[in-house]
């Protein structure tokens, strides 16, 4: 029997190994191809300026992600595909919207950024003056708690009807209201029927995106305006991806100058 010299041997070893190691090894700069994968956002978003929010997001997300716009059509469905995990943040409501969701909906949904003002109005397309609102006339408001107190607030601080002073500020709902003067008939109805109704009452509450589709806006058309912090619209996600690194690159991308810039373009004030 031959035997082996161990030059040769170690010779042999040697070899393997390197084989074994070049079979693990990654092509090129020996960076895993998994870790080095565009890591895809996906973020949802209704009507302007919220979808032209994430877009300008998407052209600017630095290097090693990429933002895909998810578009619907309602309020509720964002964050139940949010709460889901089919998605990892939405652009489509302020906070004191999305924690009405939480509480009945059991959710954890948190505002990680807010992106920007939103500067609501009562319109009319008979009236010029809220002051002219008929005795027994009719006003449409949102169903939604946040927004319904927002509207009446607005009222109440026209003189229009007057709260119940013991209500926190934008608290109240229409069974709140304490004296209506001129016995309004105050409609409450779901936000994406607000449009419609400004064929039909003599004045309703709209937010600026719905507005802007039959070519109004606040500081135009608005018979009385209001802009409040508390009504920023907002970057959302879940409390439990709240710190993960995407969201983090999508609040440096949604917080740029290129975004800031796109909704001055638009006519909207930027929250950051």
């Amino acid at each position: 029997m031959s035997i082996r010299p161990r030059h040769a041997l170690v010779a042999l070893t040697s070899a393997a190994l390197a084989l074994t190691l070049g079979a693990c090894a990654t092509p090129a700069d020996g960076v895993d191809p998994a870790a080095s994968e565009t890591v895809t956002i996906r973020v949802a978003a209704t009507v302007t300026p919220m979808t032209d929010a994430v877009e300008a997001a998407a052209a600017v997300i630095e290097e090693g992600y990429e933002v895909e716009l998810v578009p619907v059509n309602d309020y509720v469905q964002p964050n139940l595909l949010l709460q889901n995990s089919e998605i990892d943040a939405n652009v489509v409501q302020f906070e004191g919207f999305m924690e009405e969701f939480n509480e009945a909906n059991d959710a954890d949904l948190v505002v990680v950024q807010p992106v920007y003002a939103t500067v609501v109005a009562f319109y009319s397309k008979t009236l010029s003056d809220i002051q002219d609102l008929p005795q027994g006339g009719s006003i449409a408001i949102p169903n939604d708690k946040s927004n319904a107190a927002r509207a009446l607030q607005l009222l109440d601080e026209h003189g229009i009807i007057t709260l119940d002073p013991a209500v926190e500020r934008f608290q109240a709902r229409v069974t709140d209201i304490v004296e209506n003067p001129r016995e309004l008939e105050i409609i409450e109805i779901d936000l994406l029927q607000l449009n419609t109704a400004y064929d039909e009452a003599d004045a309703v509450f709209n937010l600026p995106s719905f507005a802007r589709q039959l070519g109004l806006t606040p500081e135009a058309d608005g018979l009385v305006v209001e802009q409040d912090p508390a009504f920023e619209v907002s970057l959302v996600t879940r409390s439990d991806n709240a710190g993960a690194p995407e969201i983090a690159a999508l609040i440096r991308a949604i917080s740029s100058d290129h975004v800031r810039e796109v909704l001055e373009e638009l006519g909207v004030p930027a929250a950051f």
